[in-house]
């Protein structure tokens, strides 16, 4: 009987010591039991750990380039928008420093200008404060659906996104949903972007009818 309880217990003792090594394997594969420290290489560990294998291997070039760098560096964080971006300066950074800001924030990418300057861009979906205060939609010279930065003119194009079928949008739409694409339709937030967008993607030309309709005289 004691020779049983003892297999007992021993049975025990190991499915528990099994238990906790699956555990522990399991937090360290999410990154839990990885701890950043002071360190950069622990950091990028961490770090790693909750992105994508395409953003990994982006973040280790990009931790490769800063420790390749031996000198302070001026800086600048780009923020990229649906519509619009704005550039700001970081200031002069040591090495250190500019590899812990890209440990700070892994998401932002990371590139070295022709003198050596580095900046840092982060992509947000969103518009821009800038585009939020002026940007309209409607239609350029050449009958693309484009955003402009105010009144719709040749200037102020900010980007084209297609060329519409006029005589098919003017037959399916309200005439007073035509007019104001004419007069122009102010945006000012991404679902009313994705909104306009949306409806007038419908009357879109395929790109064959589109190139035709550019090389014809």
């Amino acid at each position: 009987m004691k020779r049983k309880l003892r297999w007992k217990r021993s049975w025990l003792t190991l499915g528990m010591f099994f238990a906790v090594v699956m555990v522990s394997y399991i937090l360290y594969a999410t990154g839990s039991l990885l701890s950043a420290g002071d360190s950069p290489g622990g950091a990028v560990r961490s770090t790693f750990a909750g992105l994508t294998p395409v953003d990994d291997q982006r973040l280790q070039e990009a931790t490769a380039t800063l420790k390749s760098i031996t000198d302070s560096r001026q800086s600048y964080l780009l923020k990229t928008y649906v519509c619009g971006e704005e550039r700001s300066q970081l200031g002069l950074q040591t090495p250190q420093e500019l590899l812990k800001m890209q440990m700070k924030h892994p998401n932002w990418l990371l590139s070295i200008g022709a003198n050596g300057e580095v900046t840092f861009t982060e992509n947000i979906d969103d518009l821009s404060p800038a585009c939020k205060e002026k940007a309209v939609f409607g239609i350029d010279g050449s009958s693309n659906l484009s955003l402009f930065n105010g009144t719709p003119a040749k200037d102020n194009v900010i980007r084209t996104f297609f060329q519409l079928n006029i005589k098919h949008l003017e037959s399916s739409l309200p005439r007073e949903t035509v007019e104001q694409l004419h007069e122009g339709i102010r945006v000012t937030d991404l679902e009313e972007y994705n909104s306009v967008l949306s409806t007038f993607s419908d009357y879109a030309m395929p790109p064959q009818e589109a190139e035709r309709a550019m090389t014809s005289p």
